[in-house]
């Protein structure tokens, strides 16, 4: 359990650049699905067929993370970088990342600013923005730097992946491996007549892009997407900002981007509901004015898909070092798992 998820954690695939993720999730799948495909987005669809007039469901967990994309180098070759997916910028300072080069091997660089012992006064207070940022890969000037990059190349950022005590674990990319994990995990178990769609969607950090084209693909009877959500369990956060916390089950959404997002149907609701409360299984409800996820997208496709969000709260979100609850992750599998026998 612990293996799988640290090895989903620490591969690299930023938005577009999803292969290795899809690579992991075959293998985990090759002999529970009875088919597994990619379409031409790159999603990985593994199918574990039902019964003919039984119903399909579809579980969507994005595949792709946060990154950056090399788009100049300057005549010292020093690299500024354009941002993929939401990044605080206030994260990015000193972070080592790594470079995906499409001209040779992958090469570590360094974000780096302008010193403190440089900035002026009425600076020294002000978070530097990425505009001002740059990547220092070691390289002499333009020419030695696109010997070993060019522009467009992505980049991960470096980071660890620890146990932390109480079952927690730490590491980058949690938004969304948590949800790869899940989805296999629920394939390997589920035992039902219907027929169930595992799905790695890719591009979700940069629009739902690929939730868009599978649910299309698919069109199935119900729909949950599986994902993360805000933790608000630490110092700096408001219990109303964020009621939903690490340890007491994954949040059932209700609504998210103050419904702007998703609207969750009744019938979907008690659908989760129901599970968790038949199977003592701990989950909390959450309501939230924040970000969306792929159920935004899939419930908007074609006539309108019954669709449902569960999401692993998780600390830190969108930086390399998210903190998230292993036993969050199992509760998860089990809640869907067991709505899914029950349909």
């Amino acid at each position: 359990m612990m293996e799988l998820m640290r090895e989903l954690s620490l591969a690299p695939g930023v938005s577009g650049s999803e292969e290795e993720i899809a690579k992991i999730i075959t293998r985990e799948l090759e002999n529970v699905a009875d088919k597994i495909e990619k379409d031409s987005m790159g999603n990985l669809i593994a199918t574990k067929k039902g019964e003919k007039k039984a119903p399909t469901v579809m579980l969507a967990a994005h595949m792709d993370e946060i990154g950056l994309m090399v788009r100049y180098i300057d005549d010292n070759g020093f690299i500024k970088f354009s941002n993929i997916g939401g990044i605080n910028d206030q994260m990015l300072m000193n972070q080592t990342v790594t470079i995906h080069s499409s001209v040779g091997e992958d090469i570590v660089g360094v974000i780096g600013s302008k010193p403190p012992h440089v900035t002026k006064a009425e600076e020294k207070n002000k978070v530097v923005k990425a505009e001002d940022m740059f990547i220092d890969i070691g390289a002499k000037d333009k020419e030695d730097a696109e010997k070993m990059v060019r522009i467009g190349d992505k980049m991960t950022f470096n980071a660890l992946f620890v146990e932390y005590p109480n079952n927690l674990i730490m590491g980058k990319a949690l938004d969304n491996r948590v949800g790869c994990y899940v989805m296999i995990e629920v394939l390997k178990r589920v035992n039902t007549r219907a027929t169930v769609y595992g799905v790695g969607t890719v591009q979700e950090e940069v629009g739902l892009k690929g939730a868009k084209t599978s649910a299309f693909k698919l069109n199935p009877d119900l729909a949950i997407a599986l994902d993360v959500t805000l933790s608000g369990d630490h110092p700096g956060i408001k219990p109303e900002e964020a009621p939903v916390v690490a340890g007491k089950g994954p949040a059932i959404i209700l609504a998210d981007a103050s419904g702007r997002g998703i609207l969750t149907q009744q019938s979907v609701k008690d659908m989760l509901i129901k599970a968790g409360d038949e199977n003592d299984i701990p989950y909390q409800l959450e309501v939230s004015d924040g970000g969306t996820t792929d159920g935004t997208a899939i419930h908007l496709t074609r006539e309108g898909i019954p669709t449902g969000v569960l999401s692993v709260p998780t600390r830190y979100i969108h930086t390399p070092v998210s903190v998230c609850s292993m036993d969050d992750i199992e509760s998860t599998i089990q809640l869907i798992t067991e709505a899914i026998n029950n349909l």
